[in-house]
């Protein structure tokens, strides 16, 4: 009975550790990626290493490391009012642009024939964060540690995290739609504007709801006010 039992249980445990596995493994796959770019992304998508939990995790991470970055860096290197700061607000702040980035690019694939899915959009954009994390991350306590002067090793470091970001955007992208670069860069320029009109006419659906909601509690208080 112990033996059936045991043989139960290590069949019941198996899928939660291989997916266990799996999700090391696309999480480690992300140094890769990051050195190894072309064929990094090709496979991160046409050979499924990666996931999207992974992806979503560094997504996070980026979050989490753009607040920290914010109210621990040293106030030589930084000028943000950690009074005001919050944490959520600025969360928000990157993660929905970032969605709505996303969306934008994927809404704009059938226009200049992409290939790739919002799936695939995601992941490679989650994926292009990574070296915010690795290089920030660390520059927070290095910040606390060197002299003002010193600030060009901070400001090259801090330059090469974000460039770093944006050229493994730029090519996750070419390689997600399988485009040559001229192309990648027009669907780049047309992804930016995209998403400048989704954020304008979301704002202005907004600011409608905003407005008419107003008006409904007008008129209810005008209502209440007139019968009792």
């Amino acid at each position: 009975m112990s033996a059936a039992r045991l043989q139960n249980e290590a069949k019941t445990m198996s899928p939660r550790g291989e997916k266990w596995n799996n999700y090391k493994e696309s999480m480690k796959y992300a140094f890769h990626v990051i050195f190894h770019p072309f064929d990094g992304f090709w496979d991160l998508i046409h050979e499924k290493r990666g996931s999207l939990a992974a992806a979503t995790t560094w997504l996070a991470l980026f979050l989490i490391t753009r607040v920290i970055v914010l109210m621990y860096t040293n106030f030589q290197f930084i000028n943000a009012p950690l009074q005001y700061i919050n944490v959520f607000e600025q969360m928000a702040s990157l993660l929905f642009p970032f969605l709505i980035l996303c969306l934008a690019n994927w809404s704009l694939t059938t226009l200049f024939d992409g290939k790739g899915r919002f799936k695939d959009i995601y992941m490679a954009m989650c994926y292009a964060l990574v070296p915010y994390v690795l290089i920030q991350l660390p520059l927070v306590f290095v910040s606390n540690i060197i002299a003002f002067d010193e600030a060009a090793f901070y400001s090259v470091l801090l330059s090469v995290s974000l460039i770093w970001c944006l050229l493994l955007a730029f090519v996750g992208l070419m390689q997600v739609h399988d485009y040559g670069p001229g192309k990648t860069i027009i669907f780049v320029i047309a992804t930016i504007l995209g998403t400048l009109i989704i954020l304008f006419l979301m704002l202005v659906f907004l600011s409608l709801l905003s407005d008419a909601l107003s008006y409904f509690v007008s008129l209810y208080r005008e209502i209440a006010f007139r019968l009792y």
